[in-house]
């Protein structure tokens, strides 16, 4: 005759896995898992947006314009330019035509990229670095602190971005031998000396929020300096409003570039950029067009890619898009 009691001692060791496993808030393969961060969550996010994935192509091939235009051209000079081939229209050996010095217009396009684009990051980083730091100053302190840093960016903020920029670069003495990176240096700093006020105010705003949380008052009570907590709690747990505002800015400092060398007091020849080509094919609109519509193309092609990218950028970052 079986006993009884062997039955349940035997179930005993199961019962107690069983419960041991249902006692448990994650299966034990669960439990070894990173915990997610904010920015994990926004490039899974990313990698999964069909706007990203297009600006992030299109921003890729203009970066092998701006700093490998030779594998585009086929070793092609822009400065190389035959008066006999004057404003003569697209071709099999001119795919975007002559210009009105003869020279070819696609060739000129692809190493115009390097000045614009040079302008629109250098620009940013600029505008990045100086409103990003008041921002922090100004949100993190607060007080009388904020109080005349506020005021001074909204002097500077008072100022059109372009009529400044139309301003500082009326002060340059023009130069017959300018190279590309005194006047990419000109530029940024007349865009990026007003264009820095946007970027003070989106990043003080973040600080504001970010300064009371829990984890910067526990940083507090255990002693840390306030440039440690700024440093290590404020500024990384603030910086993504900043990232996306910079990254659509980009576009449009791209633009001013192009508006600026328009009006001629922008980026001055010899250097090449698309908007000194589309000052140069403004009088031969009408006889020519092909000069004016290849260079502003692809200049609103990449305004667009940057601006697709920061959109992309902000709804991978904010949950409330998503």
């Amino acid at each position: 005759m079986s006993d009884p009691n062997a039955s349940v001692s035997a179930a005993a060791p199961e019962t107690v896995e069983t419960e041991t496993y249902r006692g448990s808030s994650l299966p034990p393969e669960a439990s070894t898992e990173k915990p997610r961060s904010l920015w994990s969550d926004a490039w899974r996010e990313l990698r999964s947006s069909k706007i990203f994935i297009l600006s992030a192509i299109l921003i890729f091939f203009f970066l092998i314009m701006t700093f490998f235009p030779n594998l585009l051209t086929f070793g092609k000079d822009p400065y190389t330019c035959d008066l006999k081939l004057s404003r003569q229209g697209p071709s099999s050996t001119a795919w975007f035509g002559y210009d009105n010095n003869g020279c070819d217009v696609y060739t000129r396009t692809i190493y115009g990229a390097k000045a614009s684009i040079l302008v629109g990051v250098f620009a940013t980083a600029f505008a990045m670095l100086v409103g990003g730091f008041v921002g922090v100053i100004a949100g993190f302190f607060g007080g009388w602190v904020d109080s005349i840093l506020s005021r001074v960016t909204d002097i500077f903020f008072g100022i059109p971005l372009l009529l400044g920029g139309i301003l500082v670069l009326s002060s340059f003495p023009s130069t017959d031998n300018a190279n590309l990176y005194s006047e990419v240096g000109k530029v940024v700093l007349a865009l990026g000396i007003l264009g820095w006020t946007s970027m003070t105010r989106i990043m003080r705003s973040s600080v504001i929020q970010v300064r009371n949380a829990d984890f910067v008052i526990a940083a507090r009570a255990l002693g840390a300096t306030s440039g440690r907590i700024i440093r290590k709690h404020v500024v990384p747990n603030s910086l993504a409003p900043l990232i996306v505002v910079a990254t659509i800015s980009l576009g449009g400092y791209i633009g001013a570039e192009a508006t600026l060398s328009f009006l001629g007091l922008g980026l001055q020849p010899p250097v090449i950029s698309w908007g000194t080509m589309i000052n140069d094919a403004q009088p031969y609109i009408r006889v020519a067009p092909f000069m004016l519509f290849f260079p502003a193309i692809f200049l609103s092609v990449a305004v667009l890619s940057f601006i697709m990218l920061g959109d992309a950028v902000r709804e991978a970052l904010d949950p409330k898009l998503r």
